[in-house]
């Protein structure tokens, strides 16, 4: 053959392939639920110009995210604060971008996680304020125990309780127990503890409680909300609320997505990012079945529970510090207020309960809930008015998330969350949960869904081959030329 025809044989049909990729349709994807994970990972891919539909069950964005502005100020319900105030958190761009502030509730390694002992006070049930040095004495003891529980944990090849360790260690060193109201002080400490994992002691795993990898730069509270985050990412993006998903059925090519009503959804793929909670429930079919490994995968891991009483006044009644909390006999029975007043200027404190307390909190009416908190208050505060209103959250029971986010149960396999994120074919799967090293967390959350996405891109420009491959950049990467920095305070 001629070399020049077989070179315009070959030039032909490169135009020829052009041609035809430039006529195909933009790839298409379906994300599953409209929390910060799937809003990533739709904006990931909406700004490679693939075709991206959210569906989301709720009547609001944001998932376990939830801004409420009722009180005319804002107030989060659900996810409050920035974990990592520093430049390697993938948020901290978008949050300078939009000129957000943080209130910085504590530096690294505070023995309160996400609060430092710097201003604060804590109470008895009759309403008596604790000495501040017996804070700080027990304090330093609660940081002994947990060092004796690395002992503990090496000397036991089985997996127990974190609860089950302390146990060992008080009966190894007496010295350590402490007794009357320096035991509620204890039981305060290992309440707050609870409340980092939305678990009791005794549900989380020894072998992996502090094996999390925290960023630096301590905790910050979003003094604006989250709810600003959530709207930047989704701008422009299809999100369809009031759609919830009822089943998944997958193939080779194709990913057909059914919502309640009956209708469906077709795309090349699909990201799941639905709640941990929800998908141990079951709610969703999937055809065909999760395989058993994935099944595993899901079950292994524990989902915790954290509900919020947010309560606005209409004068402050309360001292100027950070946290109020109550001592008791056992973590169970101890409390725990967040003075909104202190970082934002507004009259609000949010009475938080994690684990089962947080649960037991659901079976209440908003009301009973608002009057349980009350009588804390006033135990303390003889003078305490009552509230102009109240916010009481349910996510343990909400069947948009049934739970409020992952923890490592006692027992957990090692490859849990390799399992946990790993595809099936053209199924992708995000969410806080599948966050290795940053579950629970805001900033875990958004990255599994960029993670999410950029697996699914690369599956699809492998399907497609001769595509050409657009790369991802998420929001964090537009923008990190930005000079601004994070604003950060702390009165």
């Amino acid at each position: 053959m001629d070399p020049k025809s077989l070179f315009s044989n070959f030039l032909d049909g490169a135009i020829a392939s052009r041609i035809e990729s430039q006529q195909r349709p933009p790839p298409s994807v379906i994300v599953i639920g409209a929390g910060i994970s799937g809003i990533a990972a739709a904006r990931s891919l909406y700004d490679a110009s693939y075709k991206v539909t959210v569906l989301e069950s709720r009547d609001r964005l944001g998932g376990r995210i939830h801004t409420d502005y009722s009180f005319g100020s804002p107030v989060d319900m659900g996810a409050s604060w920035l974990h990592g105030v520093c430049n390697e958190n993938p948020l901290a761009p978008l949050i300078r971008r939009l000129g957000l502030t943080l209130y910085r509730t504590s530096g690294d390694n505070s023995v309160l996680y996400d609060h430092d002992l710097e201003s604060y006070m804590l109470f008895n049930i009759d309403g008596n304020q604790v000495p501040q040095q017996m804070v700080i004495e027990v304090g330093d003891t609660f940081k002994k125990i947990l060092d004796e529980t690395e002992k503990v944990r090496d000397e036991h090849p089985e997996d127990i309780s974190v609860s089950q360790a302390i146990s060992i260690v008080l009966d190894r060193h007496p010295h350590l127990r402490q007794q009357g109201l320096a035991h509620q002080v204890l039981q305060w400490f290992i309440c707050r503890m609870e409340a980092w994992f939305a678990a009791d002691a005794d549900m989380i795993s020894l072998k992996t409680w502090d094996q999390e990898h925290v960023l630096t730069g301590g905790h910050g509270l979003m003094v604006q909300g989250y709810d600003p985050v959530i709207k930047a990412l989704a701008k422009d993006v299809d999100i369809r609320l009031n759609h919830r998903v009822t089943k998944i059925s997958s193939g080779y090519n194709k990913v057909m997505v059914t919502v309640e009503d009956g209708r469906n959804f077709i795309a090349d793929a699909a990201i799941i990012t639905v709640p941990l909670g929800v998908l141990k429930a079951n709610i969703i079919e999937f055809e065909p079945k999760l395989p058993d490994w994935k099944v595993s995968a899901i079950s292994d891991l524990g989902v915790g529970n954290e509900n919020k009483v947010a309560l606005r006044f209409d004068k402050v009644f309360w001292p100027n510090v950070e946290l109020l909390g109550v001592v008791a006999p056992t973590s169970y029975a101890c409390g725990y207020f967040l003075n909104l007043h202190k970082a934002t200027g507004h009259p609000v404190l949010v009475y938080m309960a994690a684990g089962r307390f947080a649960y037991d909190l659901e079976k209440l009416s908003d009301e009973a809930a608002a009057n349980f908190v009350m009588l804390h208050l006033k135990k303390m505060f003889p003078d305490a008015s009552e509230p102009v209103q109240y916010l009481v959250s349910h996510w343990g029971t909400d069947p948009n998330s049934l739970g409020c986010y992952s923890y490592d149960l006692v027992g957990k396999p090692h490859d849990v969350y390799d399992k946990l994120r790993a595809p099936l074919g053209n199924l992708f799967f995000g969410g806080e949960a599948v966050s290795l090293e940053n579950q629970g967390s805001v900033h875990g959350a958004y990255s599994a869904g960029v993670m999410a996405a950029e697996n699914c891109q690369r599956f699809i420009s492998e399907q497609q081959g001769h595509m050409e491959s657009v790369p991802l950049s998420s929001v964090s990467h537009s923008i990190l030329e930005s000079t601004i920095p994070i604003q950060i305070s702390r009165m």
